[in-house]
């Protein structure tokens, strides 16, 4: 008996049509019109300020002994609550980048905090802390040392605010050095200052530096704790934040001339970090 074998007719697919991946610069022109809204809503307040005001009223509204004077303070003061985030934070940051510390993410979180802090909550904590009637301050007082409404308010309220920046870039810059390095000094003979001194600081000097820069920057526009905490007298703790404020209800010219004043500043703490970034990664 013949066995008859059925063979089933072949399936034939026919090939699809391969898809043209759109250009590139098709994609570029797309990506680049879905951002030009956000930045040009960033970029707009900042145009019409300049605009606001003249090279020639920006050059005469600078002989004002009150603009001036608000300049200076604030230069001063963040100048000096930088030194003070550098000698303080460099420790802490080193200890966090090099060392197993207990409750390590609790006091990472504690320094991120006046981050995100609201700047009156800020300075109403320091109020309640150095205050005359504060937690250290009444004993501070009994001293007779007075911080509340002070330049020196003015000099906690940026430290406390500006520290996290620095802290967290000079963390990041320790925490990125090889070890090898340093265990190659050690074998040759160097101490543990040598060491610190020179090759971890000179390893890590582009994140420190632009740690600094930006705790700079930070200080120098702080507004909400300084104003609580320090107050706002003209020539002795009214910085550019806060001179702007006052100059807002009084006089809108000075208020246009200290935002352009603050911005160039804040533009030039910038680009400085960038590059020293790029200069990094190169």
């Amino acid at each position: 008996m013949a066995q008859s074998t059925l063979s089933a007719p072949r399936s034939t697919t026919l090939p699809l049509p391969e898809r043209k991946a759109p250009p590139r610069s098709r994609l570029r022109n797309l990506w680049l019109a879905l951002s030009l809204p956000l930045f040009i809503f960033l970029l707009l307040p900042l145009v019409a300020l300049f605009l606001r005001t003249s090279p020639s009223q920006l050059v005469a509204n600078l002989n004002q002994p009150s603009i001036l004077q608000a300049v200076g303070i604030s230069l001063v003061t963040a100048t000096g609550s930088t030194l003070v985030i550098i000698l303080l934070g460099t420790p802490v940051a080193y200890l966090l980048a090099r060392r197993q510390v207990p409750f390590r993410r609790l006091i990472d979180t504690l320094l991120d905090l006046p981050i995100v802090l609201p700047p009156a909550v800020a300075g109403i904590a320091l109020l309640m802390a150095f205050g005359r009637q504060g937690l250290l301050g009444g004993m501070l007082e009994d001293l007779g040392i007075h911080i509340a409404f002070t330049p020196y308010a003015v000099l906690l309220a940026q430290t406390f605010i500006a520290a996290p920046f620095f802290i967290k870039s000079a963390t990041v810059g320790f925490a990125n050095i090889d070890s090898e390095l340093e265990q190659a000094a050690s074998l040759d003979g160097a101490g543990s200052w040598q060491l610190f001194r020179f090759l971890t600081i000179p390893l890590a000097w582009s994140a420190l530096l632009s740690g600094a820069v930006m705790s700079w920057a930070r200080a120098l526009g702080e507004f909400g704790a300084t104003i609580i905490f320090a107050g706002n007298f003209a020539g002795r703790t009214q910085t550019m934040p806060l001179a702007i404020y006052m100059g807002f209800e009084i006089n809108l010219q000075m208020a246009v001339t200290l935002s352009v004043i603050l911005i160039a500043f804040s533009f030039l703490a910038l680009l400085i970090v960038k590059v020293l970034l790029q200069r990094d990664e190169s």
